[in-house]
């Protein structure tokens, strides 16, 4: 079984999949710290020094390798991964894509705490964090509703998450 947790950053994906591994005994990664075991550098550091196209090219890739070699996992997944490269299509081909669907408001209370984690939005005020959000998720919504399973309460439930995986 290949689960792929998708959606917005700051939705819970991390934390959502790590419960979900242990529950299932299932392998777990977090394709954005893999990206940074492969390359030995972080996430803002990349951006910083190779930009967002090289960025995105190298998540599909890892996306690739993890899947191509491992028979069952779940993946937490980046934000923007699901819109780049047909990544969509290919986890949808390959397991099952979940999307953490959360509100915008929940979304700015998060990621107005954790700026500085975040290479997209770290620079950004308050205000600004709020619009970015708003248009990213909006842009983003098209990708993120090709899912095959789309999980809308706040907070996720492990056990509605598990029912939904083998009930859908």
């Amino acid at each position: 079984m290949k689960i792929f947790l998708i959606g917005f950053m700051g939705t819970g994906k991390t934390y959502s999949g790590k419960q979900l591994s242990d529950k299932l005994n299932i392998p777990f990664f977090d394709l954005d710290e893999e990206i940074i075991r492969h390359e030995s550098k972080s996430i803002n550091a990349i951006f910083a020094e190779k930009g967002e196209e090289y960025f995105r090219l190298l998540e599909k890739d890892v996306l690739h390798i993890i899947t191509e070699y491992n028979e069952s996992f779940i993946m937490a997944c980046g934000g923007g991964t699901p819109c780049y490269y047909n990544n969509i299509d290919y986890m949808n081909k390959e397991g099952i894509s979940i999307w953490l669907n959360t509100s915008i408001d929940t979304l700015y209370k998060r990621l107005a705490n954790e700026k500085e984690k975040r290479p997209l939005i770290r620079d950004l005020t308050d205000e600004q964090l709020r619009a970015f959000i708003a248009k990213k998720f909006s842009d983003r919504k098209i990708f993120y509703g090709q899912a095959s399973i789309i999980i809308d309460e706040e907070p996720v439930s492990l056990d509605k998450l598990i029912e939904k995986i083998f009930h859908a």
